[in-house]
């Protein structure tokens, strides 16, 4: 006789709790950091994002603001993931850890990156912080599509992510070592952070809804 099919795990009170309030975090934070960016004075689509945050810049707070409650939206998802997805919340919550330091600590004038650009110390801790906290969240959704247990519905949406993050994280490196600062990498790092914040949006959401 076959097995009955057995729908995922609900979410608990606690991780509905947290879900619902990463999600939260999740789309205010990226709507500050949206405003400091295209309301402040960088340099537009030839930029990176963090130059938003730079100290001179009067947006900076709305910027340091946003990175600090992304920061809280990814730690409260890691803690709202289901059991079986151990993994992926280990890496979320080293992301968060990540992305605290990007935010605490701002790069300077135009956050310049080795190879093409003589950087501080600042701009090196900040970009590494930044880049590892990307890759901390990439990592996350290949290990909740990787994990069987995990209910089928965030293996799926971690999977849709998976297909369009991963090419555009690989782009965005082989730019920032090849090409450097310019409207390249500035398109295409935008568009790896919409990935991330839509995925972590809707994986938050997605818990919440899951009682």
């Amino acid at each position: 006789m076959a097995e009955p099919h057995r729908a995922g795990p609900t979410a608990t009170p606690p991780r509905a709790a947290a879900a619902s309030a990463s999600a939260a975090c999740v789309v205010a934070g990226a709507v500050a950091v949206t405003v400091a960016v295209v309301a402040g004075p960088g340099p537009g689509l030839t930029g990176y994002v963090s130059e938003a945050g730079v100290t001179d810049s009067g947006y900076a707070p709305a910027y340091r603001i946003g990175v600090f409650a992304l920061a809280a939206g990814v730690l409260l998802l890691a803690a709202a993931l289901p059991p079986a997805l151990r993994a992926a919340a280990a890496l979320l919550a080293a992301g968060s850890v990540f992305a605290l330091l990007s935010g605490a600590v701002t790069c300077s004038a135009g956050c310049p990156l080795p190879p093409f650009e003589r950087a501080t110390t600042a701009d090196l801790v900040h970009g590494g912080a930044s880049i590892l906290a990307v890759a901390a969240v990439v990592l996350a959704m290949l290990a909740t599509t990787l994990t069987r247990a995990a209910p089928s519905v965030l293996r799926r949406l971690a999977g849709v992510a998976l297909a369009v993050a991963l090419p555009l994280a690989g782009a965005t490196a082989v730019a920032l070592v090849t090409v450097g600062r310019g409207s390249l990498i500035a398109v295409l790092e935008r568009l790896l952070l919409l990935v991330a914040v839509l995925w972590g949006a809707a994986t938050a959401t997605t818990v919440a809804l899951r009682r």
